[in-house]
């Protein structure tokens, strides 16, 4: 009956909500939402956004990664694009050094003319890029008009080019000049207030993936980009193994969610737990008990840190309940997946269960207040 377990995790979240609410932000509310397919398919987390920003007022697209990463990359609320000569790092079954900067995913490529486009409605915009030793440079667009030209030659490490524009739809683009590496991370679109939903799931991605990447270019993403919030959602594909115990899952999540509370020590880590999962055996479809591991581990980690925990798969009904949601069309049969109109009940979930703590909040602080007249 606890929409949230530890909801008072959230305590820093809210404040920063509540404030943006009274127009007292200094800049957008941002939330970085990490997961796998149920994250990259951004239908779960669109929803959220959407009722996000109908509330708090828009703040842009956020953080997006650079171009399309791979065939089924998307995000409602932004366009993006690139030339064919980009080579993608970081997705899964590609193993890579791990720079692969703020959304577990990066575009390299050593020739010129290569470039790479967003479009989202902005007021300013940032570049995340590695910056390297004998990097090459790259041309700046604004709707077609060149506005700068940088240099990526430097010491190794994360780096960011910034640009205020007037309010309204743009295409930013940059292209390569020379026959030299490049990296890029990945584009912010961000107005000057509200709330930023920012979906950076992976397909087949699993948590432990998170403690791969880089550490310094991590985390001085994530400290650059001052997220108020940022969702863990994985559990799925762990699911799939075996080897994992309660003991040993939950000691690898609570590395996962101490390496993240170390580059943004201020922001509330949410984690969400996995879904119902189904797998094909010989005597049909069968319930992923591991599941019950997985779950179990991710709610010790996350209260074992002061991190609130939403159990998605009670939310679904409890264990054993995807086929219930397959007949009712709101998961797709291959047992794991939901279809859109499931995901966007997921994601009005959420968003509701967010809600009713953020009121408690606000009563609890308006009373604070009031014993401290």
């Amino acid at each position: 009956s606890i929409p949230i377990e530890n909801p008072q995790g959230l305590i820093p979240f809210f404040e920063q909500l509540f404030r943006a609410e009274l127009g007292q932000a200094s800049g957008p509310v941002r939330i970085l939402h990490y997961g796998d397919s149920h994250t990259a398919a951004d239908d779960w987390t669109n929803t959220i956004r959407v009722e996000m920003q109908e509330r708090f007022g828009d703040g842009g697209s956020g953080y997006s990664v650079a171009g399309r990463p791979y065939a089924g990359y998307r995000r409602f609320d932004v366009r993006s694009g690139s030339t064919r000569g980009w080579h993608t790092d970081g997705l899964v079954g590609k193993p890579g050094d791990g720079i692969y900067g703020l959304g577990g995913v990066s575009l390299t490529v050593h020739a010129p003319h290569e470039s790479v486009y967003v479009e989202a409605e902005s007021s300013r915009f940032e570049l995340y890029y590695f910056q390297q030793p004998g990097g090459g440079s790259l041309q700046i667009f604004d709707n077609g008009n060149s506005v700068d030209v940088i240099s990526t030659d430097g010491p190794a490490g994360p780096a960011y080019f910034a640009l205020d524009t007037d309010p309204g739809q743009h295409r930013l683009e940059v292209e390569t000049v020379d026959r030299a590496p490049v990296r890029l991370f990945g584009w912010v679109a961000e107005r000057a207030m509200g709330v930023t939903y920012e979906a950076l799931g992976i397909n087949g991605a699993t948590a432990p993936m998170i403690l791969d990447w880089d550490d310094a270019t991590l985390q001085s993403n994530i400290a650059h980009h001052t997220p108020a919030m940022i969702v863990l959602a994985y559990g799925t594909n762990e699911a799939g193994r075996k080897a994992w115990t309660v003991e040993s899952y939950k000691e690898t999540f609570s590395r996962i969610i101490q390496k993240v509370r170390a580059a943004a020590p201020a922001s509330t880590i949410l984690v969400v737990g996995p879904p119902d999962r189904f797998t094909r055996t010989r005597k049909g479809w069968q319930v992923l008990d591991q599941v019950d591991t997985i779950v179990e581990a991710q709610r010790k980690a996350a209260a074992e840190n002061g991190c609130p925990f939403w159990d998605l798969r009670s939310k679904m009904g409890g264990k054993a309940t995807m086929p219930v949601w397959i007949n009712a069309g709101l998961a797709q049969n291959d047992h794991v997946h939901f279809t859109s109109e499931g995901y966007r009940l997921l994601g009005e979930a959420l968003y509701r269960d967010l809600m009713s703590q953020y009121e408690l909040f606000e009563k609890a602080r308006a009373n604070l207040l009031a014993s401290r007249e």
